[in-house]
């Protein structure tokens, strides 16, 4: 048997808004089987699996099973790598933020 194995890029994995649903539902939920978290989406189950897959691939979800269940759970740290790279352009972003505060309030 050949293993195959995919590496899937953070940005990739959370670039289509399926995934950061998918992201947001277990974050708020917990782990859920598949059931639980295809409910209410406009895409067949199978399609969320797929969905599924990238966001395992690229480590944000692992996959444990439970009796008969498949559960998957949040891997945020993937995105705290993600967000300690971001962080010295949020930095930039608020420092101008600040300074059109600044020259919207400043009194004329």
């Amino acid at each position: 048997m050949r293993l195959h194995i995919v590496h899937v890029n953070v940005f990739d994995a959370i670039a289509h808004p399926t995934r950061r649903h998918l992201l947001g539902r277990l974050r708020a939920g917990g782990p859920a089987n598949l059931g639980a978290l295809a409910k209410g989406l406009p895409m067949s189950r199978q399609a969320v699996t797929k969905h599924l897959d990238v966001l395992t691939d690229a480590g944000l979800v692992r996959v444990r099973r439970s009796g008969r269940d498949r559960l998957h759970e949040l891997d945020p740290s993937p995105l705290r790598e993600l967000d300690d790279w971001l962080a010295p352009y949020a930095a930039e972003w608020d420092r101008r933020l600040e300074r059109l505060k600044r020259h919207v309030e400043k009194p004329r």
